[in-house]
């Protein structure tokens, strides 16, 4: 009778000993529970296609996301930067104007290689495998030619809508989409890209058709001639708003034309482009004292829509660009 209870008292404490150790035991991090994810099925990028893109009349093939990026404009660093790409820049170069709020914190972690185009010297020191510029940035004044990039092993991309003879919206979003597709994060760019066409679709949906466009004369700067927008995205972006560059004929994106064939051309708004000196009042105040443009109707009537340069390049701002022009020359329609 001893042996059997003394057999079934250490039945019974080693029965509670593993009941102890069941119930000390917490559920496994790779297990899921009813809702959770488990840690190791966080999305993932999806794996890297090669990717051939034409460019500048080159043929562009990357077997991998480049990896130490360098942006040489502000419109430029302002796309990679609202993809998302800052952990792949190793410099940018080139600030017309303040980087946008929203992309302070990004802009801030990365080098500043020089206020405009860096040496060429000073951008091998940053080791990129690929440089993002305006067709500018690979002149002689820039930072060199895309082919002497090239044979430094970095690939080059010149932004659209600074090559061709003329640049569009469709230029920028379809930037966007290569970088995108360079980068393997296409989903950001086709985000990007239709919050921008959205928001121009409202833009114009206040608007509307005006009857008769407003004629617009965009100024740059000048004093003996005056410095304008011809076929250009600028112009583009005028006839978005619901205007009409007066010198929307003139064969090229900037061009030189007459004080006289603007007072012909009769403008009811001018567009004041602003960056750098003179300032924005100081080419209204230019432009008020001018005798010639005394009757012109923007004149009499001081109509005048100042826009940041960096606005009209070919980026992110665009839309903001847009907005600003319609409201200038419809504020009725904004109220």
């Amino acid at each position: 009778m001893k042996g059997i209870l003394a057999y079934t008292t250490s039945l019974l404490f080693v029965c509670s000993l593993l009941l102890l150790a069941a119930c000390g035991q917490t559920p496994s991090k790779n297990t899921a529970a009813s809702g959770d994810t488990p840690q190791n099925d966080a999305p993932k990028m999806a794996a890297y296609s090669s990717v051939t893109i034409e460019n500048m009349g080159r043929t562009l093939t990357f077997k991998e996301a480049p990896k130490r990026a360098v942006s040489l404009n502000q419109h430029t660093t302002e796309i990679m930067l609202s993809l998302g790409l800052e952990k792949s820049m190793v410099g940018t170069a080139y600030m017309d104007d303040e980087i946008l709020p929203e992309l302070k914190e990004k802009y801030a972690a990365i080098p500043v290689l020089a206020d405009k185009y860096p040496s060429l010297e000073v951008l091998l020191g940053a080791e990129p495998d690929f440089v993002y510029g305006r067709k500018s940035a690979f002149a002689e004044k820039g930072v060199g030619t895309v082919e002497t990039l090239k044979e430094k092993g970095i690939e080059p991309y010149v932004a659209k809508g600074t090559y061709v003879p003329f640049g569009t919206l469709e230029d920028v979003y379809e930037d966007i989409s290569n970088l995108g597709r360079i980068f393997n994060v296409q989903a950001k760019a086709d985000a990007l890209i239709e919050s921008m066409k959205s928001k121009v679709k409202e833009i114009q949906a206040k608007v509307g058709q005006p009857e008769k466009p407003l004629r617009v004369f965009a100024f740059d700067s000048g004093q003996d001639t005056a410095y304008t927008a011809g076929k250009s995205l600028s112009t583009e972006l005028i006839q978005l708003a619901g205007g009409k560059n007066i010198f929307d004929d003139v064969e090229k994106g900037w061009a030189k034309v007459s004080w006289e064939e603007v007072v012909k051309r009769d403008p009811e708004v001018i567009l004041i482009f602003d960056y750098d000196k003179p300032s924005a009042a100081e080419k209204i105040k230019f432009l008020q004292s001018l005798p010639a443009l005394a009757n012109v109707t923007a004149i009499k009537n001081n109509k005048f829509v100042i826009m940041p340069l960096s606005d009209v390049f070919e980026g992110v701002r665009n839309t903001t660009a847009l907005e600003k022009m319609a409201k200038g020359f419809y504020p009725e329609k904004f109220n």
